[in-house]
């Protein structure tokens, strides 16, 4: 116990931010806890979010962390638990309050592809596909869905 004397806001505020914790094998490994934290999300209350806004908000986190990981012929795909539905390439990515969370992308064979969750029944595995041989450089949805919670204007990629 210390013997810091805090407020009541400030112990309130410290309540309202997000918390990430993550333990990995190789320490040198990225942790989307060690990212900054984008301003809508911190600036934003708690209490004044939606489940599925901030369940948005958290995917798009670890979307920008793992595409730091991945090297210039990759990209970032979402592969589907709970059956043989194949993976999805992230193209882009939403909610619709106060429960929706939606993944909009293209399939293994190119077919258009939008998955529409629940945020109680949120599973999402990334993966790392192969950039398509037709794109100079590999598109990355994670940073610009993070400039977006910004309030930046997202780069084009």
């Amino acid at each position: 116990m210390d013997d810091d004397i805090r407020t009541a806001a400030e112990a309130h505020e410290d309540d309202a931010l997000p918390r990430c914790h993550e333990v990995h094998a190789d320490p040198n490994t990225a942790n989307a806890g060690d990212q900054p934290i984008p301003r809508a999300v911190k600036d934003t209350p708690l209490a004044k979010k939606s489940p599925a806004q901030w369940a948005y908000e958290r995917v798009v986190l670890y979307l920008r962390n793992f595409e730091e990981q991945l090297d210039a012929d990759q990209e970032v795909a979402m592969g589907f638990t709970g059956g043989d539905a194949g993976v999805l390439r992230i193209e882009g990515m939403g909610y619709f309050d106060p429960d929706i969370v939606t993944f909009y992308g293209t399939d293994g064979s190119g077919g258009r592809t939008q998955l529409v969750q629940h945020v109680s029944q949120l599973n999402v595995m990334l993966r790392a596909l192969p950039k398509p041989v037709e794109r100079e450089t590999p598109s990355r949805i994670g940073f610009r869905l993070a400039q977006d919670l910004d309030g930046d204007t997202p780069a084009e990629t």
